[in-house]
């Protein structure tokens, strides 16, 4: 299937933000009840962010794992009904840990003694096909678990280092947290796997997302540190970042380990075809974000405390889409190029024919040949009102001057309709393929419901939404445009 042939709405909810009564959404009824909602107002896309494992500021950007899921979105109420979990004590109300690590024991538990063949033959399947990735993911893991949450560069030399007969012993001394890991990442690829199917089946196509960088504090640096920036102790050498900008003077020090291209480029860019493959295993359609750093990207050193004296360094650039082509298709990917875009990343994007991304709160600075204005959108883009980093539609709308609100109101003319949704019915009459409203959008949500402010470190990542938030109102005019526009597939 051509997820981009025909025109389509979507809607951008990370399942964390999912209503019910867990501490964080998670894939259980509410995630089905909202498959619902989106397959009756016509919309055929739900777009998430990175579901990986989180480290504790919970950011989806900065996961330990490329691979792995996050248990955190493990519902615990279809356990109960497999037989594998007392309903006794099931309290989700707090889903973190380590209440919800000893309920996921408890189920382990359960179904080592209930589980039926066929479920024991999927885990068994599942830990096979899975091996390249989950043996190093689940012995990470404990070891982190067993070093008191401490990152792999802090735990003992022969450990961090990766002596064989040192984690030979290890295995051995962890084999039950080990199993456990490999047990919960079933769970994980079953629950998502089986709502996917549920999605698919009416007609709602899933949307992922894969950052570009690796978390330095992962199961991929420190099983694979010959593929990062990092020296043989596994100290940083060079990190990510971007150069200063109007909105920083001394640019972003994200401070990921740099790839060393040349290093994946000798076995075919291998980790990355099999990451890609991994995420298409459970998505429609991926975005990969900063794409830009496939041209060139800042590189940083490790010791500087900013980014101002970074330099760009060219990436793999068309050998890599080359290989990702040849190995995987037709590539039903989306290529976030936003920031600082020069005509080489836009010449790599469209040589792919990936689509681009257009942001309506960037559109108004008043010029005409502004590249997020409606009228200068293709075909080959998807278009959002805003994404997780930006305010919200009526936040950035209370927040803009006077002046630039009548440009705004001026250009998508004069309507009495109120924000959002006057920004959110030009985003769905774009040309662009795909439109996307981010959830709070749909809602008429301000500025205290953002998903994420970027150099904030606190506060972030927690956003959710009620029920009793989505009204009738919102309902039918979602369901009207999307037919309006003709974007119900």
């Amino acid at each position: 299937m051509d997820v981009f042939a025909q025109r389509r709405a979507g809607v951008l909810l990370h399942p964390t933000s999912l209503p019910g009564a867990a501490g964080n959404g998670d894939l259980g009824p509410d995630a089905y009840r909202f498959v619902d909602f989106l397959s009756d107002c016509g919309v055929s896309v739900w777009q998430t962010l990175p579901l990986g494992p989180t480290h504790d500021d919970l950011s989806p950007y900065q996961c330990l794992s490329v691979h792995a899921g996050n248990i955190r979105l493990v519902s615990l109420q279809p356990l109960v009904e497999l037989g594998w979990l007392d309903e006794a004590g099931l309290d989700e109300s707090q889903p973190l840990q380590p209440q919800r690590k000893v309920r996921l024991v408890a189920a382990f538990n359960g179904f080592q003694r209930n589980a039926n063949d066929d479920d024991r033959q999927a885990f068994t399947r599942f830990i096979g096909e899975h091996a390249g990735w989950l043996e190093d993911y689940a012995l990470y893991e404990a070891l982190r678990a067993a070093n008191g949450s401490r990152p792999w560069y802090d735990w003992p030399e022969k450990i961090r280092n990766r002596h064989q007969s040192v984690l030979a012993e290890e295995r051995r001394r962890l084999a039950g947290a080990i199993e456990q890991i490999r047990f919960e990442q079933f769970l994980f690829y079953r629950q998502w796997r089986q709502l996917r199917q549920y999605a698919n089946d009416r007609g709602v196509l899933l949307f992922g997302d894969i950052p570009i960088f690796v978390a330095y504090d992962s199961a991929d640096v420190w099983a694979h540190r010959e593929w990062f920036s990092v020296d043989a102790d596994g100290h940083l050498v060079k990190v990510a970042g971007v150069p200063p900008d109007y909105f920083s003077a001394t640019g972003q020090r994200w401070g990921n380990p740099l790839y060393r291209w040349d290093v994946l480029q000798q076995d075919g860019f291998r980790c990355w075809i099999e990451r890609i493959r991994s995420q298409l295993e459970i998505f429609d359609l991926v975005r990969i974000d900063h794409f830009r750093g496939f041209e060139a990207f800042w590189e940083i050193d490790a010791d500087a405390e900013t980014a101002v004296d970074g330099k760009w360094v060219k990436g793999p650039g068309d050998a890599f889409f080359e290989v990702l082509e040849r190995e995987l298709g037709d590539l039903p990917l989306v290529a976030e190029d936003l920031g600082v875009i020069t005509p080489e990343v836009t010449a790599l994007r469209e040589q792919f024919r990936l689509p681009g991304m257009k942001i309506l709160q960037f559109a108004f600075d008043g010029t005409a040949d502004n590249p997020y204005l409606p009228h200068n959108h293709e075909k080959c883009c998807v278009v959002y009102t805003g994404t997780h980093d930006n305010n919200t539609s009526l936040g950035w709308y209370q927040d803009i001057d006077v002046q630039q609100r009548t440009r705004v109101r001026h250009y998508l003319g004069d309507s009495p309709e109120p924000m959002p949704w006057l920004l959110a019915r030009a985003a769905l009459s774009s040309v662009a393929f795909l439109a996307v409203l981010p959830m709070q959008d749909v809602l008429g949500l301000d500025g205290a419901h953002r998903m994420n402010v970027p150099g904030v470190c606190d506060g972030n990542w927690g956003w959710r939404f009620d029920w009793s938030q989505l009204q009738d109102e919102h309902r039918n005019r979602l369901r009207e445009w999307v037919s309006l526009y003709g974007r119900r597939v």
